[in-house]
């Protein structure tokens, strides 16, 4: 085996020269495409980097793992999940004096992809959950319950008749010839005759159980459900998620069992994508607490919006009930969650005073996940959920979320059973220190946070936050000779086995390469024919900084480089006009730029507002490099994002949004007109993120003084105004309202 993981760690490190892991790569789900390629394209080196992290840091898992090996042979024995519960709804043997709770049912097995192609979220994930537990003997100190159906009633409190409608007869035999199109509508759904079961029997569990431990039935519960709920919104289906199972369960414990006494619920999704349909659902709820902690990378990673930043606190009654804290790399650690539980969620747990506890349980932030690319070891979960076992008499509801190595979600899980059955003592992890950008989070989401609650209002002590994790760095060809025995003591056979399943189809990239660029040099080649002036109000103004789109680089002050196009050479023609839009500065954070706001323009026009905008004449191709960098930089360009009949139909459209990079922040292409017969292009938000700046939903913001400054020198290099009126037309911009 030492000789295989060494293999397989020197193709990890060789990877690097694919693709650099500085800029850690961002996953995320996209319609329209198989996972395989997903996996692939978007996702392989945030599993490669998580499998390198998990060597890295095997000393601080060593005690939750080193006995799998001694179970192996005890795992290879084949373990029928669900044969031997025959008495439901009683205690067996219990050797705990806890009453811990515990379902699981093959019923939602059957929901699967309806073409056997392999996805993340399949039945496999809750059966090896269930055998690990069994082969510890836990089911037979718990009080196994029956998965229970829930009713269209309380479903409809969370979300919209329409869509309970769908997912009710989606799997019926009148779908049978629509159900794979629905589905592809949708984002990052699959469907088959199995799924409306599935979906009615994970939402009921979770009503089943934390019914339970309300009426004090039970002391804590664990449900291993699926398809798993958090990404649900009201109308929707998305992210693996039919029904948002843990807002189902909240909103029935408020509004439909006020007897139970159940007046304020602390929900905490550990989960590593946000939990944006429980956000929403509990938006102005005061009664609910909703704490989540995720991988968020300024908006790119999955969900891949705003809503999971940490300025998103609530409205109304509901402000400061809303808490995110949104990593903005990958490779976060049990020191890093940790971090964030002593100094955030545990003293806000302690004002709040929770009636009850309901976690969305993914493991997906695990070592070795393919899709979370962070570190937590199952002693790190344990300690997290130790911590909070403190609150509400240990009235704790688990509802199994995300996670997709079946290893360590099999493991996180059986080690959350032993903090809820109270079965041994937490280990004490390891010493370790957050990641700088960890106390940056932290002491930001304080900040925002201290007007809510009183108990984030003191700054943490620099002695405190200067303990900072080194960079992180990868095993070197010749450290990990030296470092192979002790690995292969602590890695298990299936993760190699994964390694190598990863590896493989990476070896393989060169030939699928060759055919995306060959579909890719099609589109380029009719594209590059065509001219449009691209309109630029922001930072672009400034020449040197626009030709960063097109030639790759930075200019100064900009925090990271662009990649550039693949047409290089510089615009035909630049000239400058006034159009009658709106500019204005908004957000609080850009990858591009830091912190402060940046340049939005109105999508409408108004007689009353004028904005200067340099005009580049570029080609169609170069545009969809431009508008490539501008939004979602890793995007996969086998197709154009606005083609031809794009540019035909804008005329009379007015706008164009382009769903391939919707969750970027400038999706929407509007057309200002034509200069010499050419077509006049900008990108901007939509009419709907106005919406939610009027709002305040997203902040408007002036920008930082590096920003205004670049827009100043665009606009002086270009000869509209003076230095003294550049600065007065950017604070113009600032001050008014919108």
């Amino acid at each position: 085996m030492s000789v295989k993981l060494s293999n397989a760690c020197q193709l990890l490190i060789g990877c690097k020269k694919l693709h650099s892991l500085q800029s850690f790569p961002k996953q995320r789900y996209q319609k329209g495409k198989k996972f395989s390629e997903i996996l692939i394209s978007n996702t392989k080196l945030d599993y490669l980097s998580g499998c390198c992290c998990f060597l890295s840091s095997a000393e601080t898992m060593s005690k939750g793992l080193s006995e799998q090996r001694k179970e192996r042979e005890r795992e290879k024995m084949e373990v029928e999940s669900g044969e031997d519960k025959s008495n439901c709804n009683c205690i067996n043997d219990a050797k705990s004096q806890r009453r811990v709770g515990l379902i699981y049912d093959q019923r939602m097995c059957k929901h699967r992809t309806p073409d056997g192609d392999y996805h993340p979220e399949n039945p496999n994930r809750i059966t090896a959950i269930w055998n690990k537990l069994k082969l510890a003997g836990i089911p037979q100190r718990c009080v196994l319950l029956n998965a229970k159906e829930a009713e269209d009633k309380y479903i409809c409190a969370v979300h919209s008749k329409n869509h309970v409608n769908l997912i009710r007869n989606i799997s019926s035999k009148q779908y049978d010839s629509k159900r794979n199109r629905i589905a592809s509508k949708l984002n990052s759904i699959y469907l088959n005759e199995g799924s409306s079961e599935s979906a009615y029997l994970a939402a009921g569990s979770v009503i089943e159980v934390s019914e339970k431990v309300a009426k004090g039935e039970l002391d804590s519960a664990f449900t291993i459900v699926r398809p798993p709920g958090h990404h649900a919104e009201y109308d929707e289906a998305m992210g693996f998620c039919l029904f948002n199972n843990v807002a189902i369960a909240g909103s029935f414990l408020l509004d439909q069992r006020p007897e139970l006494g159940i007046k304020k619920i602390l929900i905490v999704d550990w989960d590593v994508h946000h939990g944006n349909g429980t956000q929403k659902t509990f938006w102005k709820d005061p009664r609910v607490l909703f704490f989540s902690v995720h991988r968020h990378e300024f908006g790119s990673f999955y969900p891949a919006n705003d809503d999971g930043f940490y300025t998103m606190v609530g409205e109304g009654p509901g402000a400061g009930y809303n808490i995110n804290v949104p990593w903005e790399n990958g490779r976060c650690g049990d020191a890093d969650y940790l971090a964030v539980w002593d100094h955030i969620l545990i003293p806000v747990a302690k004002e709040f005073n929770p009636d009850i506890i309901i976690i969305s349980a993914g493991f997906d932030a695990a070592v070795g996940d393919p899709l979370g690319g962070c570190q937590v070891t199952p002693d790190g979960y344990a300690v997290l959920l130790k911590k909070l076992m403190n609150f509400a008499q240990g009235r704790i509801v688990l509802a199994l979320e995300g996670g997709y190595n079946l290893d360590s979600i099999a493991n996180s899980a059986l080690a959350c059973m032993e903090v809820l059955l109270e079965d041994k003592p937490v280990s004490i992890l390891s010493e370790a220190y957050p990641f700088e950008s960890t106390w940056r989070v932290i002491q930001a989401v304080r900040q925002k946070l201290s007007a809510f609650w009183p108990t984030l209002a003191d700054e943490l002590p620099t002695k405190l936050t200067n303990k900072k994790a080194p960079p992180h760095i990868l095993l070197s060809s010749s450290e990990s000779d030296d470092e192979d025995d002790e690995a292969s003591k602590i890695i298990s056979e299936d993760l190699v086995e994964a390694v190598e399943d990863v590896v493989e189809p990476l070896l393989k990239l060169k030939i699928e390469d060759n055919h995306d660029q060959a579909t890719s040099a099609q589109w380029r080649s009719g594209l590059s024919k065509t001219d449009i002036w691209y309109a630029t109000f922001g930072s672009n103004m400034w020449k040197s900084r626009f030709l960063c789109y097109i030639e790759g680089g930075q200019v100064k002050s900009m925090k990271k480089p662009c990649s550039g196009s693949m047409d290089r050479n510089p615009p035909k023609e630049t000239l400058w006009k006034t159009f009658p839009h709106r500019l204005f500065f908004g957000r609080d954070f850009s990858q591009t730029w830091g912190p402060g706001g940046v340049a939005f323009l109105h999508p409408r026009s108004n007689g009353q507002d004028k904005t200067f905008m340099c005009l580049y004449r570029i080609t169609l191709e170069q545009f969809n490099d431009v508008l490539l960098q501008e939004n979602v930089p890793d995007h996969d360009m086998n197709s154009p994002l606005f083609d031809l009949n794009a540019l035909d139909s804008i005329p009379n459209e007015g706008s164009f949004s382009v769903e391939a990079v919707k969750r970027g922040w400038y999706h929407n292409v509007v057309y200002l007109g034509k200069e010499n017969d050419i077509p006049i292009l900008t990108m901007t938000c939509s009419l709907s993120v106005i919406e939610r700046f009027k709002l305040g939903e997203i902040p408007l913001h002036a920008p930082s003084k590096e920003y205004a400054d670049t827009l100043a020198r665009g606009l002086v290099e270009g000869k509209q105004l003076s230095e003294e009126e550049a600065t007065a037309y950017i604070q113009e911009a600032t001050a008014k309202p919108l």
